[in-house]
C-alpha cells in the first residue's frame, strides 16, 4: 500500500516559521480539473464573529473588562468555570463561530476563536508555533503530523502613549498575556516562533483540506488546499497537501511540479519527498522513484509508522512473533 504523507496544523511543522514574503504562483493550480466546493470556503469566516459571540463579547467579557482588564477578562471567560466550559476535541477543525457554537476544538480552532475575542475587544494579538512532539496520527492511508499553536494577547497602544483605557482607572493588563490550549499534561515551558495570522488562516484551510481528503472528498480538499497556498505562498504544508489532493484524483503529473516547488525551498522536506516517491512511481520513472527513496532513508531511515507497517507486513504472512514485535516497537516509540 502507499502510504501518503500530510500536514495537519492543528498547527503545522517546521513550514510554518517565518520567512520572506512570497507570492503565490497560479500555474500550480488546476480548478477545471475539479467540482464546485460543496461548502463555502472564505478567508473572512475564519475569524468571524457569530451575533451570539457578539452578545457574549458584550454581556459577559466587556463588563468585566473595566475591572479586571480585557486580558484577565477574557481569560476567565475561556477557562472558569461556568463560563464557556471550552472543550478540547481534536476531531475537526473549526472556525471561530464554530468553536464557540460547540464549545470545543483542537488547539488552532480554540486559537482562532479566542483571537476573535481579542480582536472585538481590540486586543493585539501575536500567534507563535510552540515546539512540542509532533503528535502522529493516520486516516486510511494517510498519515497526519500534528504540531501545536498559540497566541498572546498584548495590548493597544493608546494616543498619550500609555496602555489600556484612557480614562479613569486603568484595569490591570500585563503587555503580553500567552494563552496556549495543550492538554494539561503536555503544558510545559516550550520553545516558540512567531507566525504571521495570514500562517494562521492558511493552517486553517489546510486543516480542513486534510479533512476533508480524509473523508473522500477530494473536490472539497482541493479547494481548501487551493485558498491555503493563496493565503499564505510561503507556507509548505499547503503545497504538500495540494500534491496529495492532484495525486489522489489520479493527476500525479500535476503533483509533481507542487512537490519539486516544496523541495526547492525545502530539500530535506520528508514529506514531500516521501510523497514525490510515490508520485515519480506513479508516472513510471521507476529509477528516479528508486534514488529519491534511498535518499529518503539516509535522512529519515525510521520514518513514522514503519514498525507499524512491519508489523501489518508480518501478520500477512502469518508471522505472529515478528508482527507483535513490531507493533510493541511502534508502541513504545509513539505511544498515543
Amino acid at each position: 500500500m502507499k502510504h501518503w504523507t500530510v500536514v495537519l496544523a492543528a498547527a503545522t511543522l517546521a513550514a510554518c516559521v517565518a520567512a520572506p514574503v512570497a507570492q503565490f504562483e497560479p500555474r500550480y493550480f488546476h480548478d477545471a480539473l475539479f467540482a464546485a466546493p460543496g461548502e463555502r470556503i472564505a478567508a473572512a469566516d475564519v475569524f468571524a464573529l457569530s451575533p451570539e459571540m457578539q452578545r457574549h463579547v458584550d454581556a459577559e467579557i466587556a463588563t468585566r473588562a473595566g475591572k479586571r482588564g480585557r486580558q484577565l477578562a477574557l481569560v476567565d471567560a475561556l477557562f472558569t468555570k461556568g463560563e464557556l466550559k471550552l472543550e478540547y476535541d481534536s476531531a475537526m477543525t473549526r472556525n471561530a463561530a464554530q468553536a464557540f457554537a460547540a464549545r470545543s476544538g483542537n488547539c488552532l480552532s480554540l486559537v482562532v476563536m479566542t483571537a476573535a475575542f481579542a480582536k472585538a475587544l481590540d486586543l493585539p494579538v501575536e500567534y507563535q508555533k510552540v515546539y512540542v512532539d509532533d503528535a502522529l496520527s493516520r486516516a486510511g492511508d494517510i498519515y497526519l503530523s500534528i504540531g501545536h499553536v498559540n497566541l498572546t494577547l498584548g495590548r493597544r497602544k493608546t494616543d498619550d502613549g500609555g496602555f489600556g483605557y484612557r480614562v479613569g482607572k486603568k484595569p490591570p493588563e500585563s503587555e503580553g498575556m500567552t494563552i496556549d490550549f495543550l492538554p494539561p499534561d503536555d503544558m510545559r515551558a516550550q520553545r516558540a516562533t512567531p507566525i504571521g495570522e495570514d500562517v494562521i488562516v492558511a493552517m486553517y484551510m489546510n486543516n480542513r483540506a486534510v479533512e476533508a481528503l480524509a473523508r473522500g472528498n477530494v473536490d472539497d480538499a482541493y479547494w481548501w488546499a487551493r485558498e491555503a497556498v493563496v493565503q499564505s505562498p510561503g507556507f509548505l504544508a499547503a503545497y504538500n497537501t495540494l500534491a496529495v489532493v492532484y495525486r489522489r484524483h489520479g493527476n500525479a503529473r500535476e503533483a509533481e511540479p507542487v512537490l519539486r516547488h516544496v523541495l526547492e525551498r525545502e530539500p530535506a522536506n520528508t514529506q514531500a519527498m516521501s510523497n514525490l516517491v510515490v508520485v515519480l512511481a506513479d508516472l513510471g520513472r521507476t529509477d528516479e522513484s528508486q534514488r529519491l527513496a534511498a535518499a529518503l532513508k539516509q535522512i529519515d531511515p525510521e520514518p513514522p509508522f514503519s514498525h507499524f507497517n512491519r508489523g501489518l507486513a508480518a501478520l500477512r504472512a502469518d508471522d505472529l512473533a515478528a508482527a507483535k514485535s513490531a507493533f510493541r516497537t511502534e508502541i513504545a516509540r509513539a505511544p498515543d
